[in-house]
């Protein structure tokens, strides 16, 4: 297997700041012997633990992009034990694109790790990623929210794991976090996420879905920062206490969590997201389009709690997420 091509303009090793790029040579019609320039910053100062954060995976999630870009421009050495290698925009084609793939390969960066070095951009990013910046953190915080197709309850999550003390760690990352909800998260398909790969290589990981609907709030962007902060200093690479909120703990037992659309149509939510809900109850339904007169399509919860995710253009497709519950626990 080739070499990964990416060139860092910043030294892991040096303490400081420094604000650099992940140089990857990517030649096309527009420039020949040109280069994506992902930007990075990392901030070093002595011995210590590694942040690795890292924001828009998904092109189309703003949250972790705004609290990390204001982080990289006020975090001071002086205020590190250890290094933080901050990534507010992880695919950044899909970034500047505004969508939720890369408009230059078609790929899902959160469901390509760990990528390949003679792939094409997306997944050398993730071999990067996999092979080179993975090792280095003893902690992941990876910021998403619903983009422009899911609208959440902002919460952070981590996932149930085999192994129990590193499931502990994970947890107690986020419980210090501090969202207004916090979720043990299942995956439909954990097969290629970042989530995974951090998992497998034995870190401490912690995931966010912050909002969605495709923008950022002023709540769900200072949601971000405080998490950002608070994980910092849980971890012990930043002074201070941890700001400790009143948070809502959510499990996600099973895929009965999870609603499909099997219809197309005009979608009406009959819940709002953070409500409760019953077994069995309506959580939205799915008018035709094509002609009056036709009953819409029920989409019923599988189990009680609340709504923690839904559907958000008011158009939805078969197969698409109409909706998330999770259990609420004590």
């Amino acid at each position: 297997m080739p070499a990964n091509p990416i060139a860092p303009t910043v030294d892991y090793e040096a303490d400081g700041v420094q604000h650099g790029f992940l140089r990857l040579p990517w030649s096309r019609n527009e420039s020949a012997w040109g280069n994506l320039m992902i930007p990075i910053t990392v901030i070093r100062n002595g011995e210590g633990p590694t942040a690795l954060l890292t924001g828009a995976s998904h092109g189309d999630e703003y949250e972790g992009p705004v609290a990390l870009m204001d982080l990289a421009r006020t975090l001071q050495p002086g205020q590190v034990s250890g290094r933080v290698i901050i990534i507010p925009f992880l695919n950044y084609p899909a970034f500047r694109a505004g969508s939720r793939l890369s408009p230059i390969d078609g790929a899902n960066m959160n469901r390509i790790v760990p990528g390949r070095p003679d792939g094409t951009v997306s997944y050398k990013i993730a071999d990067y990623l996999q092979q080179s910046l993975l090792p280095l953190a003893d902690i992941v915080l990876d910021f998403h929210s619903g983009g422009k197709t899911l609208d959440f309850v902002p919460f952070a999550a981590a996932h149930a794991l085999p192994d129990a003390a590193q499931a502990a760690r994970c947890h107690a990352a986020r419980d210090a976090f501090g969202a207004p909800y916090s979720v043990t998260m299942l995956e439909i398909d954990a097969v290629g996420m970042f989530d995974t790969a951090c998992e497998e290589m034995g870190k401490v990981f912690v995931t966010t879905e912050l909002g969605g609907a495709g923008t950022a709030t002023a709540r769900s962007v200072g949601i971000a920062r405080r998490g950002l902060r608070n994980l910092l200093v849980h971890a012990g690479i930043v002074a201070g206490e941890v700001d400790r909120k009143p948070t809502q703990w959510l499990d996600m037992p099973s895929v009965d969590c999870f609603s499909f659309a099997e219809d197309e149509g005009l979608y009406e939510a009959m819940v709002d997201l953070g409500d409760p809900i019953k077994k069995g109850e309506v959580i939205a339904r799915v008018h035709a389009t094509t002609r009056t007169g036709q009953p819409p399509q029920d989409i019923r919860a599988k189990l009680s709690g609340v709504l923690a995710a839904r559907h958000f253009p008011g158009l939805i497709r078969p197969g698409d997420c109409a909706s998330v519950v999770a259990v609420l626990v004590d």
